[in-house]
Protein backbone atom coordinates (compact mmCIF):
# COMPACT_ATOMS: atom_id res chain seq x y z
CA UNK A 1 0.00 0.00 0.00
CA UNK A 2 2.71 2.52 1.03
CA UNK A 3 4.51 1.35 -2.21
CA UNK A 4 1.40 2.31 -3.96
CA UNK A 5 0.58 5.58 -2.91
CA UNK A 6 4.21 6.35 -3.02
CA UNK A 7 3.66 5.84 -6.89
CA UNK A 8 0.56 7.90 -7.09
CA UNK A 9 2.25 10.71 -5.43
CA UNK A 10 5.24 10.68 -8.39
CA UNK A 11 2.52 10.67 -11.21
CA UNK A 12 0.83 13.64 -9.11
CA UNK A 13 4.14 15.56 -8.59
CA UNK A 14 5.11 14.87 -12.81
CA UNK A 15 1.56 16.01 -14.12
CA UNK A 16 2.42 18.97 -11.75
CA UNK A 17 5.82 19.27 -13.10
CA UNK A 18 4.50 19.44 -16.63
CA UNK A 19 1.69 22.04 -16.10
CA UNK A 20 4.10 24.68 -14.97
CA UNK A 21 6.40 24.33 -18.25
CA UNK A 22 4.91 25.97 -21.50
CA UNK A 23 6.15 23.19 -24.22
CA UNK A 24 6.96 19.40 -23.40
CA UNK A 25 9.32 17.51 -25.81
CA UNK A 26 7.11 15.17 -28.00
CA UNK A 27 8.44 12.13 -26.53
CA UNK A 28 6.75 13.65 -23.07
CA UNK A 29 3.47 15.05 -24.66
CA UNK A 30 2.99 11.46 -26.29
CA UNK A 31 4.46 9.67 -23.59
CA UNK A 32 1.24 7.50 -23.34
CA UNK A 33 1.02 6.57 -26.83
CA UNK A 34 4.93 5.58 -27.17
CA UNK A 35 4.27 2.94 -24.37
CA UNK A 36 1.19 1.47 -26.32
CA UNK A 37 3.26 1.02 -29.77
CA UNK A 38 6.55 -0.19 -27.39
CA UNK A 39 4.03 -2.60 -25.74
CA UNK A 40 2.49 -3.86 -29.38
CA UNK A 41 5.67 -4.21 -30.77
CA UNK A 42 7.28 -7.43 -32.32
CA UNK A 43 10.58 -7.27 -31.11
CA UNK A 44 11.94 -9.16 -33.96
CA UNK A 45 10.80 -6.21 -36.12
CA UNK A 46 12.91 -3.46 -34.20
CA UNK A 47 16.22 -2.28 -36.23
CA UNK A 48 19.51 -1.87 -33.76
CA UNK A 49 19.35 0.97 -32.12
CA UNK A 50 15.61 1.44 -32.17
CA UNK A 51 13.01 1.72 -29.51
CA UNK A 52 10.11 1.03 -31.83
CA UNK A 53 9.49 -1.06 -35.16
CA UNK A 54 9.20 0.84 -38.17
CA UNK A 55 5.47 -0.17 -38.39
CA UNK A 56 4.95 1.92 -35.54
CA UNK A 57 7.03 4.89 -35.89
CA UNK A 58 5.11 5.37 -38.74
CA UNK A 59 1.97 4.47 -36.81
CA UNK A 60 3.00 7.35 -34.18
CA UNK A 61 2.96 9.76 -36.69
CA UNK A 62 0.18 9.11 -38.88
CA UNK A 63 -2.32 7.70 -36.11
CA UNK A 64 -4.12 4.23 -35.53
CA UNK A 65 -7.18 4.37 -34.51
CA UNK A 66 -7.09 1.06 -33.18
CA UNK A 67 -4.60 1.55 -30.40
CA UNK A 68 -5.59 4.86 -29.76
CA UNK A 69 -2.88 7.18 -31.68
CA UNK A 70 -3.62 10.27 -32.97
CA UNK A 71 -2.87 11.50 -36.04
CA UNK A 72 0.21 14.29 -35.96
CA UNK A 73 1.34 15.10 -39.43
CA UNK A 74 -0.98 16.14 -41.61
CA UNK A 75 -0.42 15.78 -45.67
CA UNK A 76 1.80 13.18 -47.97
CA UNK A 77 1.85 9.80 -46.11
CA UNK A 78 4.57 8.44 -48.60
CA UNK A 79 7.08 11.22 -47.61
CA UNK A 80 6.86 9.87 -44.06
CA UNK A 81 7.71 6.20 -45.46
CA UNK A 82 10.29 7.12 -47.26
CA UNK A 83 11.71 9.46 -44.32
CA UNK A 84 11.28 6.50 -41.52
CA UNK A 85 13.56 4.35 -44.72
CA UNK A 86 15.80 7.00 -45.16
CA UNK A 87 16.79 6.73 -41.45
CA UNK A 88 17.38 2.82 -42.06
CA UNK A 89 20.02 3.29 -44.28
CA UNK A 90 23.39 4.79 -44.25
CA UNK A 91 22.44 8.74 -45.04
CA UNK A 92 20.90 10.75 -43.52
CA UNK A 93 17.87 12.64 -43.85
CA UNK A 94 17.37 16.00 -45.05
CA UNK A 95 13.97 17.82 -44.84
CA UNK A 96 13.35 20.85 -47.19
CA UNK A 97 10.55 23.04 -47.81
CA UNK A 98 9.14 26.41 -47.33
CA UNK A 99 9.21 28.13 -43.50
CA UNK A 100 5.96 26.74 -41.19
CA UNK A 101 5.20 23.43 -43.06
CA UNK A 102 5.89 21.52 -40.54
CA UNK A 103 9.98 19.94 -41.14
CA UNK A 104 10.98 20.55 -37.28
CA UNK A 105 8.02 19.20 -35.78
CA UNK A 106 8.35 15.63 -38.53
CA UNK A 107 11.43 15.46 -37.32
CA UNK A 108 11.01 16.11 -33.71
CA UNK A 109 8.03 12.95 -33.74
CA UNK A 110 10.79 11.16 -36.04
CA UNK A 111 13.33 11.52 -32.98
CA UNK A 112 11.40 10.70 -30.32
CA UNK A 113 9.77 7.76 -31.74
CA UNK A 114 13.27 6.23 -33.24
CA UNK A 115 15.14 7.23 -30.35
CA UNK A 116 13.10 8.22 -26.99
CA UNK A 117 14.79 11.72 -26.83
CA UNK A 118 14.47 14.65 -29.22
CA UNK A 119 16.52 17.16 -27.48
CA UNK A 120 19.64 16.06 -29.07
CA UNK A 121 19.33 19.27 -31.34
CA UNK A 122 21.91 21.40 -32.94
CA UNK A 123 20.47 24.92 -34.12
CA UNK A 124 22.34 26.15 -36.65
CA UNK A 125 23.02 30.35 -37.40
CA UNK A 126 25.68 32.02 -38.36
CA UNK A 127 27.18 31.79 -35.27
CA UNK A 128 27.50 27.83 -35.18
CA UNK A 129 30.87 26.78 -34.59
CA UNK A 130 33.05 23.96 -34.16
CA UNK A 131 32.19 23.21 -30.44
CA UNK A 132 28.45 22.85 -31.77
CA UNK A 133 29.35 19.98 -33.41
CA UNK A 134 32.29 18.42 -32.31
CA UNK A 135 33.23 19.32 -28.51
CA UNK A 136 34.28 21.67 -25.89
CA UNK A 137 36.15 21.27 -22.76
CA UNK A 138 35.77 22.40 -19.34
CA UNK A 139 38.21 24.79 -18.65
CA UNK A 140 38.74 24.31 -14.84
CA UNK A 141 39.07 20.61 -15.57
CA UNK A 142 41.56 21.00 -18.89
CA UNK A 143 43.82 23.34 -16.43
CA UNK A 144 43.29 21.02 -13.50
CA UNK A 145 43.69 17.32 -15.13
CA UNK A 146 44.41 17.69 -18.79
CA UNK A 147 42.03 16.79 -21.53
CA UNK A 148 40.27 13.52 -19.67
CA UNK A 149 36.93 12.46 -20.62
CA UNK A 150 35.29 14.22 -17.69
CA UNK A 151 36.75 17.48 -19.05
CA UNK A 152 34.97 17.11 -22.15
CA UNK A 153 32.31 18.31 -22.95
CA UNK A 154 29.98 16.60 -26.31
CA UNK A 155 28.19 17.83 -28.40
CA UNK A 156 24.45 17.20 -29.38
CA UNK A 157 26.41 15.27 -32.13
CA UNK A 158 29.15 13.72 -30.37
CA UNK A 159 26.25 12.67 -27.66
CA UNK A 160 24.31 11.25 -30.32
CA UNK A 161 26.97 8.85 -31.40
CA UNK A 162 28.25 7.81 -28.40
CA UNK A 163 24.34 6.82 -26.97
CA UNK A 164 23.57 5.76 -30.63
CA UNK A 165 20.22 8.20 -31.05
CA UNK A 166 18.98 10.77 -33.66
CA UNK A 167 20.62 13.66 -33.96
CA UNK A 168 18.30 17.19 -35.52
CA UNK A 169 20.37 19.70 -37.06
CA UNK A 170 17.90 22.40 -37.50
CA UNK A 171 18.35 25.41 -40.44
CA UNK A 172 21.61 23.71 -41.44
CA UNK A 173 22.10 26.49 -44.09
CA UNK A 174 22.31 29.37 -42.07
CA UNK A 175 25.72 27.82 -41.18
CA UNK A 176 28.98 28.45 -42.80
CA UNK A 177 30.25 26.08 -45.00
CA UNK A 178 33.94 25.27 -43.39
CA UNK A 179 31.01 24.12 -39.96
CA UNK A 180 28.76 22.18 -42.19
CA UNK A 181 31.27 20.33 -43.70
CA UNK A 182 32.30 18.53 -40.57
CA UNK A 183 29.48 16.71 -41.35
CA UNK A 184 30.75 15.01 -44.28
CA UNK A 185 33.31 12.49 -42.08
CA UNK A 186 30.99 11.93 -39.48
CA UNK A 187 27.96 11.19 -41.57
CA UNK A 188 30.74 8.94 -44.09
CA UNK A 189 32.95 7.44 -41.28
CA UNK A 190 30.41 7.20 -38.35
CA UNK A 191 33.42 8.28 -35.93
CA UNK A 192 34.50 11.16 -34.24
CA UNK A 193 38.58 11.88 -33.36
CA UNK A 194 39.43 13.60 -30.39
CA UNK A 195 43.02 14.42 -30.84
CA UNK A 196 43.56 16.41 -27.98
CA UNK A 197 43.02 12.39 -25.76
CA UNK A 198 45.72 11.28 -28.25
CA UNK A 199 46.10 9.51 -31.78
CA UNK A 200 43.92 6.72 -30.91
CA UNK A 201 40.90 8.25 -29.28
CA UNK A 202 38.11 8.47 -31.07
CA UNK A 203 34.39 7.83 -30.39
CA UNK A 204 32.32 5.49 -32.93
CA UNK A 205 28.69 5.88 -33.52
CA UNK A 206 26.29 2.82 -31.81
CA UNK A 207 23.49 1.79 -34.08
CA UNK A 208 21.21 3.98 -34.42
CA UNK A 209 23.04 7.09 -34.58
CA UNK A 210 21.56 9.32 -37.38
CA UNK A 211 21.09 13.14 -38.47
CA UNK A 212 18.01 14.70 -39.43
CA UNK A 213 18.86 18.26 -41.09
CA UNK A 214 16.33 20.78 -41.90
CA UNK A 215 16.39 23.76 -44.72
CA UNK A 216 13.79 26.25 -45.88
CA UNK A 217 14.23 26.81 -49.13
CA UNK A 218 13.60 30.62 -48.92
CA UNK A 219 16.81 30.68 -47.76
CA UNK A 220 18.68 28.61 -50.15
CA UNK A 221 21.43 30.20 -51.26
CA UNK A 222 22.71 31.99 -47.83
CA UNK A 223 24.91 29.32 -47.64
CA UNK A 224 24.09 26.05 -49.90
CA UNK A 225 25.15 22.76 -48.94
CA UNK A 226 28.23 21.19 -50.50
CA UNK A 227 28.06 18.35 -53.12
CA UNK A 228 29.96 16.25 -50.37
CA UNK A 229 27.79 16.69 -47.62
CA UNK A 230 24.38 16.95 -49.98
CA UNK A 231 25.41 13.02 -50.77
CA UNK A 232 25.35 12.30 -47.88
CA UNK A 233 21.32 13.13 -47.19
CA UNK A 234 18.58 12.17 -49.21
CA UNK A 235 16.46 14.75 -49.37
CA UNK A 236 12.60 15.10 -48.93
CA UNK A 237 10.73 18.32 -49.92
CA UNK A 238 7.64 18.49 -47.18
CA UNK A 239 5.38 20.94 -49.03
CA UNK A 240 2.09 23.31 -48.04
CA UNK A 241 -0.71 21.39 -47.03
CA UNK A 242 -3.41 21.69 -50.29
CA UNK A 243 -6.16 20.07 -49.02
CA UNK A 244 -8.49 21.97 -46.93
CA UNK A 245 -10.60 20.21 -44.87
CA UNK A 246 -6.80 18.39 -43.65
CA UNK A 247 -5.79 22.19 -42.77
CA UNK A 248 -8.46 22.87 -41.19
CA UNK A 249 -8.80 19.75 -38.97
CA UNK A 250 -4.91 20.68 -38.38
CA UNK A 251 -5.37 23.52 -37.25
CA UNK A 252 -8.38 22.84 -34.85
CA UNK A 253 -6.16 20.43 -33.24
CA UNK A 254 -3.28 22.69 -32.58
CA UNK A 255 -5.58 25.32 -31.67
CA UNK A 256 -7.18 23.27 -28.95
CA UNK A 257 -3.89 21.70 -27.74
CA UNK A 258 -2.24 25.88 -27.51
CA UNK A 259 -5.34 26.20 -25.88
CA UNK A 260 -5.68 23.80 -22.99
CA UNK A 261 -7.96 24.41 -20.37
CA UNK A 262 -9.46 27.71 -22.03
CA UNK A 263 -10.64 25.22 -25.12
CA UNK A 264 -13.73 25.07 -23.42
CA UNK A 265 -14.47 28.48 -22.21
CA UNK A 266 -14.23 30.12 -26.10
CA UNK A 267 -16.83 29.33 -28.86
CA UNK A 268 -14.67 28.73 -32.07
CA UNK A 269 -17.45 28.16 -35.16
CA UNK A 270 -16.00 26.00 -37.08
CA UNK A 271 -16.81 28.76 -40.59
CA UNK A 272 -14.30 31.01 -38.63
CA UNK A 273 -11.20 28.56 -39.28
CA UNK A 274 -12.82 27.59 -42.63
CA UNK A 275 -12.36 31.62 -43.43
CA UNK A 276 -8.84 31.53 -42.10
CA UNK A 277 -7.63 28.42 -44.41
CA UNK A 278 -9.21 29.60 -46.97
CA UNK A 279 -7.75 33.11 -46.99
CA UNK A 280 -4.20 31.45 -46.32
CA UNK A 281 -4.49 28.79 -49.30
CA UNK A 282 -5.70 31.58 -51.99
CA UNK A 283 -3.10 34.15 -51.09
CA UNK A 284 -0.60 31.02 -50.94
CA UNK A 285 -1.13 29.52 -54.18
CA UNK A 286 -2.11 32.85 -55.90
CA UNK A 287 -5.37 31.81 -56.89
CA UNK A 288 -9.32 32.29 -55.41
CA UNK A 289 -11.41 29.06 -55.45
CA UNK A 290 -13.04 31.08 -57.78
CA UNK A 291 -10.46 30.63 -60.41
CA UNK A 292 -9.46 34.71 -60.13
CA UNK A 293 -5.53 35.11 -60.38
CA UNK A 294 -3.97 37.37 -57.36
CA UNK A 295 -0.15 38.69 -56.88
CA UNK A 296 1.31 35.54 -53.81
CA UNK A 297 2.38 38.06 -50.62
CA UNK A 298 6.04 37.59 -49.98
CA UNK A 299 4.96 36.58 -46.47
CA UNK A 300 5.28 33.27 -45.50
CA UNK A 301 1.60 31.88 -45.43
CA UNK A 302 2.24 28.54 -43.89
CA UNK A 303 -0.07 26.33 -41.59
CA UNK A 304 2.29 27.52 -38.67
CA UNK A 305 1.19 30.87 -39.55
CA UNK A 306 -2.04 30.08 -39.64
CA UNK A 307 -1.93 28.21 -36.02
CA UNK A 308 -0.62 31.04 -34.52
CA UNK A 309 -3.01 33.80 -36.08
CA UNK A 310 -6.15 31.04 -35.04
CA UNK A 311 -4.35 31.01 -31.39
CA UNK A 312 -4.01 34.88 -31.05
CA UNK A 313 -7.47 35.81 -31.95
CA UNK A 314 -9.01 33.02 -29.78
CA UNK A 315 -6.77 34.88 -26.82
CA UNK A 316 -8.29 37.79 -28.01
CA UNK A 317 -11.96 37.28 -27.87
CA UNK A 318 -11.35 35.48 -24.83
CA UNK A 319 -9.88 38.48 -22.85
CA UNK A 320 -11.29 41.28 -24.87
CA UNK A 321 -14.06 40.16 -26.65
CA UNK A 322 -17.14 37.81 -25.77
CA UNK A 323 -15.78 34.43 -25.99
CA UNK A 324 -16.50 33.81 -29.30
CA UNK A 325 -14.39 33.90 -32.13
CA UNK A 326 -15.12 36.04 -35.15
CA UNK A 327 -13.73 36.86 -38.38
CA UNK A 328 -13.27 40.54 -36.44
CA UNK A 329 -10.80 39.04 -34.40
CA UNK A 330 -8.99 37.17 -37.91
CA UNK A 331 -8.59 40.58 -39.47
CA UNK A 332 -6.53 42.39 -36.61
CA UNK A 333 -4.18 39.10 -36.70
CA UNK A 334 -3.74 39.11 -39.96
CA UNK A 335 -1.30 42.35 -40.22
CA UNK A 336 1.18 40.90 -38.01
CA UNK A 337 1.57 38.27 -40.34
CA UNK A 338 1.40 40.08 -43.64
CA UNK A 339 3.94 42.97 -42.40
CA UNK A 340 7.11 41.08 -41.68
CA UNK A 341 9.32 40.72 -44.95
CA UNK A 342 8.08 43.56 -47.52
CA UNK A 343 5.52 46.53 -47.25
CA UNK A 344 4.47 45.89 -51.19
CA UNK A 345 2.34 43.18 -49.49
CA UNK A 346 -0.06 45.69 -48.21
CA UNK A 347 -1.06 46.58 -51.93
CA UNK A 348 -2.10 43.09 -52.53
CA UNK A 349 -3.80 41.90 -49.64
CA UNK A 350 -5.86 45.26 -50.60
CA UNK A 351 -6.83 43.95 -53.96
CA UNK A 352 -7.72 40.67 -52.39
CA UNK A 353 -9.92 42.75 -49.29
CA UNK A 354 -11.25 44.76 -52.22
CA UNK A 355 -11.70 41.94 -54.83
CA UNK A 356 -12.52 38.78 -53.09
CA UNK A 357 -13.20 39.46 -49.45
CA UNK A 358 -16.08 42.59 -50.16
CA UNK A 359 -17.91 40.12 -52.37
CA UNK A 360 -17.86 37.49 -50.21
CA UNK A 361 -18.80 40.01 -47.22
CA UNK A 362 -22.42 40.76 -48.98
CA UNK A 363 -23.25 37.28 -48.52
CA UNK A 364 -21.46 35.88 -45.23
CA UNK A 365 -21.87 37.50 -41.89
CA UNK A 366 -18.52 35.89 -40.96
CA UNK A 367 -16.43 37.03 -44.15
CA UNK A 368 -18.34 40.52 -43.42
CA UNK A 369 -17.18 40.79 -39.78
CA UNK A 370 -13.84 40.09 -41.61
CA UNK A 371 -13.97 42.85 -44.21
CA UNK A 372 -14.94 46.01 -42.00
CA UNK A 373 -12.19 45.01 -39.54
CA UNK A 374 -9.95 44.28 -42.81
CA UNK A 375 -10.09 48.15 -43.68
CA UNK A 376 -9.28 49.70 -41.08
CA UNK A 377 -5.77 48.46 -41.42
CA UNK A 378 -5.26 48.39 -45.32
CA UNK A 379 -6.57 51.64 -46.67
Amino acid sequence: MYQTNLIQIERIKKMVNQKQVIRLAAEERYSQELATLSKADNDNNKPQGWLLSPKSVRQFILGNDTLGITRKFFGDDPLVDRAIVSLLGKQGLMLVGQPGTAKSMLSELLAAAISGDSNLTVQGTAGTSEDHIRYSWNYALLLAEGPTERALIGSPIYQGMLQGKIVRFEEITRCQPEIQDMLVSIMSEKQMMIPEMGSNSVIKAKPGFNIIGTANLQDRGVHEMSAALKRRFNFETVNPITDKNFEIELIQRQLNQELGELTSQIIIPIDVIELLVTTFQELRQGQTTEGAKLKTPDAVMSTAEAVNIAYASALDAHYLGNGTLTGEQIAKQLIGVVLKDNADDIKRIQFYMDNVVRERAKKSDIWRSFYQVSKTFWK
